[in-house]
């Protein structure tokens, strides 16, 4: 799957770029030629993405704000004329048992995971249409199965799967292709960090998934990276629509 020359000067968005996959994806697509934006939270931590590479462009916002897409669309169309690629990555998840359960998190959830991207996808429609682009939805192996204490984590990516679906149906005609990845326990930092768990609880978490997982052991951004860039790549042009679920097995454990 190597990428080479595909995707110099190709213009790609890549959300919740600031640390793990969505990190990981973007310094590997500046790495093959491409211009980058990534999206966050946190200026710092943006900056210090865009250091390891000059092809990196940061935009300090929050996705879960309705009015973050087109800032993020406007943004990189204005620096680079076009767009090819979105990387709907950003996420947000928290174990909460049923008892404790409330709006605002439900809500934060809610926008992130399927507000957020329907937004974005919207506001890149026309650039994506124009370059015949394509999308990538970050899905979780967590909605695959059900999910004590990650219900609407898993639910709500579940949702974007289906979005997925069906957005490659409708954007089909203008040759925008769309398709997910539904990743199982990789290490990033997103345990301590979208979760916030304490570190030593984090740790026992990823143990215990290590053990669960039939390849023996959690997965690496590199196990997941090459693949959004073969689904996005310029080259795949008949695959649409589609779940990849790279997992080690952990979604077919009985």
């Amino acid at each position: 799957m190597t990428q080479t020359n595909v995707w110099q000067d190709k213009v790609a968005i890549v959300t919740g770029g600031s640390s793990g996959i969505g990190k990981a994806t973007a310094l590997e697509l500046a790495a093959n030629g491409a211009k980058v934006l990534i999206t966050g939270r946190n200026q710092e931590t943006l900056e210090n993405v865009a250091a390891l590479n000059p092809s990196i462009a940061i935009l300090a916002t929050d996705s879960a704000d309705p009015e973050s897409a087109t800032q993020t669309v406007d943004t990189a169309f204005l620096r680079w004329g076009h767009i090819d690629l979105v990387v709907n990555n950003a996420g947000a998840g928290e174990p909460l048992p049923v008892d404790k359960y409330n709006a605002e998190t439900l809500a934060n959830m809610s926008a992130v995971n399927i507000t957020a991207p329907s937004l974005l996808v919207q506001a890149a429609r026309p650039a994506l249409a124009k370059s015949k682009g394509t999308i990538i939805n970050i899905g979780t192996a967590v909605a695959q199965n059900a999910a004590p204490m990650l219900a609407h984590y898993g639910a709500t990516k579940a949702a974007l799967e289906h979005l997925t679906k069906s957005w490659a149906i409708e954007l089909a005609p203008e040759g925008i292709r769309v398709n997910a990845i539904a990743p199982g326990p990789v290490k990033t930092n997103a345990l301590t960090g979208m979760m916030g768990l304490p570190a030593e609880m984090a740790e026992q978490v990823e143990q215990q998934e290590a053990a669960q997982i039939p390849l023996g052991r959690r997965g690496t951004t590199d196990d997941i990276v090459p693949w959004i860039l073969h689904l996005g790549s310029p080259n795949n042009q008949w695959m649409t629509g589609q779940i990849l679920t790279i997992d080690g097995g952990w979604s077919q454990r009985t």
